[in-house]
Formats: structure tokens, C-alpha cells, sequence
């Protein structure tokens, strides 16, 4: 009987391959089976050796290619077939990856599961966009919440956004009104800088500067695109370039 594989969860980073870890890579490189998101690019697919056998489950807003558990599924029917598989997300696989499911999966079949970090999307976008999440003058508290999930006009953001603090938003370019209002109604002020990133860490990457009550008209006059991050809070300001896009949000 072969031995069972093991199971990688292997965070890919906010997309360039010379942001991939120096485990990422190796892991890559002598994979019999990779498992991936839709926002793995070609550059890091190729590092795979030839006869790898690359499985796409990409994921869009309202249309999955694969359930989640079908995805665990997969991923332990792989393993327990003898092969190591690498399962490659964007980001890190535990920050909105669902690398805890998957893990848990791996964990309740008896195959072997390892993860390794990456470089996540907010600290990418963040890098990209040369945003401080934290700064002595700013702000000593950063949190992460998803803006598109079940629920979202039922959920406690109150004290996560404002003076002090600053607030990273996954998966809210579709909901930026709902988001908008949701955190002027517990209190933040409209005024409050905002900044939307594109494409972070890539070519074609955009940094959106406004205030949070023009959060909507500026994802919608950008015609933004997944994937973004939505960073709110004086950090997004400490910069001559947007201070002036502040400046010219405010004057519209």
C-alpha cells in the first residue's frame, strides 16, 4: 500500500514571484499535485516541474468553479492517493484563505498537512503602496475584516476604524457603499482618509486616495476591479501626494 502524501498549504504572496518564500519555491518546484486559486499568475505556475498536474480552482464573486468541500475533498482523495500536493492561495493561506478548513480536513482524514506562510495581501498592498498599517503618529492598531461575506450589516466594526486605528477591508469593492455606511453610522467621521489599492505589488497596480463618504463614488467612477484591498484610516494620509488627493476629494 503507497504511503499517504502530505498536504501544503502554501501561501503564494500578493502575486510577483520574487515575493514567494524561499520554502514556497521549493515546494513548487517538486510538487506532484498543485491546487490553485485563480490569482496565481504564470510566473509562479511555471516554476512547477513538467509533469506536475496543475488544478485550477478558481473562485469568482457568485460563481465558484469548486465547493470548498469539494476542494478538501480533493485535496485529501490526492494525498491519500500518495501524492504530496501543494495547495497554492494568494496572500497567506490562513487570512481569508480558508487554509483553517482545509487544514482541519487534512487533519480528520490522517494526512499530513503543513503550512507555510506567505506575504499577505494587506502587508503586500500595503508594502506596494508604501502605507504604514502602523506608525508612532498614526496608528498601533491594524485589523483585517472581510467585506464580502454573509451577514456583513449584522457584524460589530465598531472601534475597529478611527483615530489611532487602521482598518483593512478584503473582498469590499462590491459592497464599498454598504461598508461606507456601515462604519459612519458606529461613528467614524466622513472625512476620514481612505485609500483603495488595485493590483497590488503588480504592474498594473492603482493606489485610489479619498475620504470614506466618497469610499462608493471613487470605486465606481475608477470602475475598480478585484483584486483590491480598502484601507481606512489617517495612515492612508501621512504623504504629500495623498494629502493632495485629499485635498482635491474634498474640494469636489
Amino acid at each position: 500500500m503507497r504511503k499517504s502524501g502530505t498536504i501544503y498549504l502554501v501561501g503564494a504572496g500578493p502575486g510577483p514571484v520574487d515575493l514567494l518564500t524561499l520554502r514556497a519555491v521549493r515546494l513548487i518546484e517538486r510538487a506532484e499535485v498543485i491546487v490553485h486559486d485563480g490569482l496565481i499568475g504564470p510566473d509562479i505556475l511555471g516554476l512547477a516541474q513538467d509533469d506536475a498536474r496543475l488544478i485550477s480552482v478558481a473562485k469568482q464573486r457568485a460563481r465558484h468553479t469548486m465547493s470548498q468541500q469539494a476542494i478538501n475533498a480533493l485535496l485529501v482523495r490526492e494525498a491519500l492517493a500518495g501524492h504530496d500536493v501543494v495547495r497554492l492561495k494568494g496572500g497567506d493561506p490562513l487570512i481569508f484563505g480558508r487554509g483553517g478548513e482545509e487544514a482541519e480536513a487534512a487533519r480528520a482524514a490522517g494526512v499530513a498537512v503543513e503550512i507555510v506562510p506567505g506575504i499577505s495581501a494587506a502587508n503586500g498592498a500595503a508594502a506596494a503602496a508604501q502605507i504604514a498599517l502602523t506608525h508612532r503618529e498614526a496608528s498601533s492598531i491594524v485589523s483585517f475584516v472581510a467585506g464580502q461575506c454573509k451577514g456583513l450589516s449584522e457584524q460589530d466594526w465598531s472601534g475597529l476604524a478611527g483615530k489611532g486605528r487602521t482598518l483593512v477591508i478584503y473582498m469590499g469593492v462590491s459592497t464599498a457603499g454598504r461598508i461606507a455606511e456601515k462604519l459612519m453610522a458606529d461613528g467614524l467621521a466622513p472625512s476620514m482618509p481612505v485609500a483603495v489599492i488595485e493590483n497590488a505589488a503588480r504592474p498594473e497596480m492603482r493606489v485610489l486616495r479619498g475620504l470614506l463618504a466618497g469610499l462608493p463614488d471613487l470605486v465606481e467612477a475608477e470602475a475598480v476591479k478585484s483584486p483590491a484591498l480598502i484601507v481606512i484610516g489617517e495612515v492612508t494620509a501621512r504623504d504629500d501626494i495623498a494629502l493632495a488627493s485629499l485635498v482635491q476629494e474634498a474640494a469636489r
